[in-house]
């Protein structure tokens, strides 16, 4: 039986196969420190590549060797401390790694191992087991799907699908093929004419002269095949398969009143930026609305919604409204899978938060594969919290959590949109 042994070479000049194989093997260890390091990053650098660090005592593996085998009493001088079977305690001190605690005078030990992921690998742990809840791939009516595939080569087509290397490949087939009877012709002939001409013949004798006649005539036959022919040419085939369609939008709402101070805005904008990188990296067909909200709500685009400075009173019914019209009148929900996540302090005008219970309940839930909602405060829910708790009652795809800091980011995001048993 063969085996194959993958020996090229990552850009980092080490093997790509171990790569993977170490990846897999510490995915639990890297998938941890992948989610302490978003919790350290800014903004603008949260997509990028990460040094993470696995402590050394999970890389460490058995060690077999050769002993001296036997029984063996052995005596060690300047041993006054000892006598056989008394146990000896770990020296204290000197682990290594740690940099907490005294100085120790014994104990090597080992820092942590430092592992470089790059941009891919690091978005690939960042985002593993985490899905679109409920995503159903809806009949489109009345349109079908297609994909162009590659099904081998054509004689007819156009212009640009030609494939230069096989036409001429074929080219060359062809004139091989058609020269070959009068290439052994000529091979003879000129045997002939060799032998002739070695037996003392006159180069004007009527033989010598048919002879290289003949040889004029063939070579001139071979020149005048085409270099290439209409024959030859060959075109990139495709084909058109009918491809399963799953469309989806994903409504992203935030809070940008005045009782949104500039952490609990960065806050947000770390929620929605690990959502929309989400959505970028595993969903190919899938259109993002931007709605920022204050006493009155706006669609807006991506740089806007995550950077504009705009402030003021909170109206949060604003953005449902706003939300419910962009679905009438863009986002059919029996053709597409719809998606909200609303991010807020949770202040809103007191009577408005029945109105947003209202609006869910009525409006917007019966359009939604899922919604979720997480609020960033510090202190107690207000009414805002409350009337959402009586739409997760009424519907069990509306889901909500609290996030206190940056470090609850991750873990929240994760918890929405963790990938769910069949």
């Amino acid at each position: 039986m063969s085996h194959f042994i993958d020996r090229r070479l990552n850009g980092k000049n080490k093997s790509t196969v171990n790569r993977q194989r170490f990846l897999k093997r510490y995915k639990t260890q890297l998938k941890r420190a992948v989610a302490d390091a978003v919790n350290k990053r800014s903004i603008t650098d949260i997509d990028s590549g990460e040094k993470v660090g696995i402590p050394s005592r999970d890389i460490s593996e058995p060690l077999f060797h050769h002993g001296k085998g036997g029984r063996r009493d052995m005596v060690h001088p300047g041993n006054k401390e000892f006598e056989k079977g008394d146990r000896i305690r770990r020296p204290e001190g000197g682990a290594g790694g740690s940099g907490q605690g005294k100085a120790g005078k014994g104990g090597p030990g080992e820092d942590e191992f430092m592992f470089e992921l790059s941009r891919e690998e690091f978005m690939d742990l960042l985002f593993d087991d985490l899905e679109l809840p409920n995503l159903v791939r809806n009949q489109l009516i009345g349109t079908t799907e297609f994909k162009n595939v590659r099904a081998g080569y054509a004689t007819q087509g156009a212009p640009t699908n030609i494939d230069v290397v096989r036409s001429l490949k074929g080219a060359i087939a062809r004139r091989t093929a058609l020269g070959a009877p009068s290439r052994a012709r000529i091979r003879e002939l000129e045997a002939e004419l060799e032998g002739l001409l070695a037996d003392g013949i006159a180069e004007t004798d009527v033989r010598i002269l048919a002879l290289r006649e003949e040889i004029d005539r063939l070579k001139t036959r071979i020149a005048a095949l085409p270099f290439i022919d209409t024959f030859d040419l060959r075109y990139q085939s495709y084909v058109k398969l009918p491809e399963p369609t799953s469309k989806a939008v994903m409504l992203c709402i935030m809070d940008v009143s005045g009782s949104m101070d500039q952490i609990r805005k960065n806050l947000a904008k770390r929620f929605f930026i690990l959502l929309y990188l989400f959505l970028q990296r595993n969903y190919d067909k899938i259109e993002v609305v931007f709605i920022r909200h204050h006493t009155i709500a706006q669609e807006v685009d991506e740089e806007e919604f995550f950077y504009s400075r705009e402030t003021g009173g909170t109206v949060v019914s604003s953005a449902l409204n706003l939300a419910y019209e962009v679905l009438k009148a863009r986002y059919d929900s029996s053709l597409w899978n719809i998606y909200a996540a609303q991010a807020s302090d949770g202040d809103n005008w007191d009577s408005d938060s029945n109105v947003c219970r209202d609006i869910l309940i009525d409006k917007l839930m019966p359009l939604m594969r899922y919604y979720a909602y997480v609020e960033i405060t510090p202190r107690q829910h207000q009414s805002l919290w409350y009337a959402y708790q009586e739409v997760m009652a009424a519907h069990p795809q509306f889901a909500m959590q609290e996030i206190d800091g940056a470090d609850d980011i991750y873990p929240v995001f994760r918890e929405l949109f963790k990938r769910q048993e069949a």
